[in-house]
This record gives C-alpha cells, structure tokens and sequence, in this order.
C-alpha cells in the first residue's frame, strides 16, 4: 500500500502521531511506503504561518478566548460552517499532490486536514480512497468529524458514546489509542537510569516538561515545590526555549533540590522511565507517551478545551492530578510523595491503560479498509498464493 498520512504543526503532537505510526509500518511491514505530509505547508507559506503562529499566540496570549472558540465550533453554528466553507476551498490546493502520490489510503491527524481529505472524496479526487482520522485528544470535538470518514481512531474506550452523540456511527470508531514510538513502552530501570543521569538511584524523582508555548508557570511550580521539607531530586526539560532553560538556570541554584537541568533531549522516555511522577501541560501526545512510560502526571495550565479534556481524564481514571489556581501545588505534589501507595496505585492505572497496539493496529485497520474497497487486490494474493502452493 502507499500510504499517506496528513497532519499539521499546530503543536507538536498531531506530527509525533504521524511519525510514530510511520516508524511502526517502516520497521514491522515490507512492500508499504508512507508519505507524512505537513498539510499547511503544502498548501501555502502564508496559510501556514497564520493557521501556527496564530494557534500559539492565542494559546499563550489568550487562552480564555481559545477556549470560547473551541466550545463554539463544537456546535452546529454559522461558525462551524465558515470552517467546513474554508477547508472545502483549501482542499483544491492538494489536488496536485494526490494526483501526483495516488496514496492507497489516507490517515490524518489534523482536524483541517481531515476535512480536507473528506472533501476531495467527495469531488471524486480520492474516489476508492479509504480515509482514517486520528483524533490527538482524549475528548471528542465536531471540527474532527467529516462526511467521508471511513474510520476515527480515537485515545479511548469512553470517547465512543461521545462520538455517537456527534452523529458519529459506533461501528466507525476505534479507541486503539494515540500511538507512540515504541521506545516509550519497552521498560526502563530506573535505579540504572538515575545514575547514567548522575542522579541518586535511591531518591524519589521529580520531572518536569515544558517549554513549547513559552510556559512560565512552571517556574513557579518549582519554587514551591522545591519549598517541601522532603527528600527528592528533580530532572527539569525545557525543550528548545531558550529563555526558559536561561531562567531555570538561575532558579535551580537556589533550589535547595538536586537538579538536572536539560535543554534539549532525544531521551524524552528515559528521562520519564526514570521518574516518579511527571510534572507537564496536558498535551495529548505528552500524555500518551506518560502513559505508556507508566508515570503519574501532575498538569497545569491546561488550556481551555482539549488539553482540559485530557486533564479530566486523567483525573476521572486516576492517573493524574491537576494543579490550578484552586490547588496548593505543594501540598498536592506532598501528599503525592509521601504516600508510596497511592503514586503506586496511579502508576498501575497507567499499566492498566495498555495502548501499547495502536499503532499495530491503525495498520491493520488501513489494511482491513483498502481490502474492502478494492476487493480485486485480495483475489490477486489469493490466486497467487494458490499457484506458489501448486507450484
């Protein structure tokens, strides 16, 4: 199969889902080749910059207004029209590149791009075309659902009758889970990792993740956390913010807590395996890969609509805490470290939330779908298996 798979860079995850699906097909299957296309790119640098850069802004700048939009195109309003009108116009602009891949079916992980998709199936474009939306949050929204969506991959179980609410049919939805490089579910020994990170192998181990929006509430969280008269060392990731690893430097002196202070890492799974608990902005991948390292999280500043979704889920199945302008982050954080068992029983929730096949079988599913639509192609294999057995 030629597969395909659209996506976008409004934040990191909607890309990571794509690449990690690409890597599981690249390294478990043979004859399939994947495209991962960065949709807004390939329609145009302007689109692009504005779609991003004003999704970041916004988030950063004003994320109560964020979410009033997020809410309001969550129903059936002149504002969900607009979209849908303006996606539908956007979709000619991929006509050349499907006619110049002629993929064998489509997997996308981006709201816009779904559309998009399902757009060109219906002007005939993808016509046979079996087309899969990977949705990179654990709540439902409209803007994911499409007309000529043949298949949702959604995070989990409790999604379904949501989607069924929206007008979604249940036989079309699948809670395989967000995938993950694989990487994030092979364990780690911690006491092993503490030490190749020069850290106690004995000490409870903090991490903290931020960066991507600019986050500075953290720092804040970290100076009262580090206020706790208990025993703990921390690893702290700013990603590539540059300014925030500046301000950390200065922070982490007077911290009175062993600190790994880390810039930049491809070592994201290593540095969760070898930790407690996960101090981190909701962010749907964020959260999958935290899941399948098997680590607590602890989130904060959630932004208004899906990243709340993924908090309250979190919550609602007991493998994290929110902290909020409601929370003593340090008492929450304490009563978290001091109690072996109940970070032991929010790290079994985690265990228990076993996505580790999603990837496998998204695959599958994109197999099962092309079968169906082009039921010759099964025929062939099947006629050319009869004659390598007679043979």
């Amino acid at each position: 199969m030629k597969i395909m798979v659209l996506s976008a860079a409004t934040g990191g995850g909607h890309l990571r889902a794509a690449h990690a699906v690409e890597s599981y097909i690249l390294h478990n299957s043979k004859g399939n080749s994947v495209l991962v296309v960065d949709t807004l790119k390939c329609i145009g640098k302007l689109i692009d910059h504005t779609c991003c850069d004003g999704y970041r802004l916004m988030v950063k700048r004003a994320p109560k207004a964020f979410g009033t939009l997020y809410r309001v195109t969550n129903k059936e309003t002149p504002m969900k029209r607009l979209m849908f009108h303006w996606n539908n116009s956007l979709s000619e602009k991929l006509i050349p590149l499907m006619r110049k891949e002629k993929p064998d079916v489509i997997l996308s992980t981006h709201p816009f791009a779904t559309e998009m998709a399902s757009c060109l199936k219906e002007t005939g474009v993808l016509k046979d075309v079996p087309l899969i939306c990977l949705m990179t949050d654990y709540g439902p929204h409209q803007a994911w659902i499409a007309d000529k969506v043949d298949a949702y991959v959604v995070s989990n179980e409790d999604m379904v009758p949501s989607m069924a609410r929206m007008g979604v049919d249940p036989e079309k939805v699948y809670p395989f889970g967000i995938p993950v490089k694989d990487v994030f579910f092979e364990p780690g020994d911690k006491r092993k990792l503490r030490e190749k990170f020069g850290l106690d192998p004995d000490k409870k181990t903090i991490l903290f993740m931020a960066g991507s929006f600019g986050v500075t509430n953290v720092l804040r969280i970290f100076e009262e956390v580090c206020t706790l008269d208990l025993d703990f060392q921390i690893i702290v990731i700013t990603g590539k913010n540059e300014k925030l690893y500046h301000e950390f430097e200065h922070v982490v002196r007077d911290s009175g807590k062993p600190t790994r202070l880390v810039y930049f890492t491809n070592e994201v799974e290593n540095y969760m395996h070898a930790s407690d608990l996960l101090i981190t902005k909701p962010g749907g991948l964020t959260v999958s890969e935290a899941l399948a390292c098997n680590i607590p999280l602890a989130v904060f500043d959630a932004i208004p609509g899906q990243e709340e979704d993924n908090a309250n889920f979190l919550m609602n199945h007991h493998m994290g805490v929110r902290l909020d302008d409601h929370t003593d982050t340090a008492q929450t954080i304490a009563m978290l470290l001091e109690d072996d068992e109940e970070l032991e029983s929010m790290r079994e929730a985690c265990q228990r939330f076993d996505k580790s096949k999603s990837a496998q079988n998204i695959f599958m599913l994109m197999q099962q779908l092309y079968e169906r639509c082009h039921p010759e192609s099964v025929q062939k294999k099947e006629d050319t298996a009869e004659v390598g057995a007679l043979s």
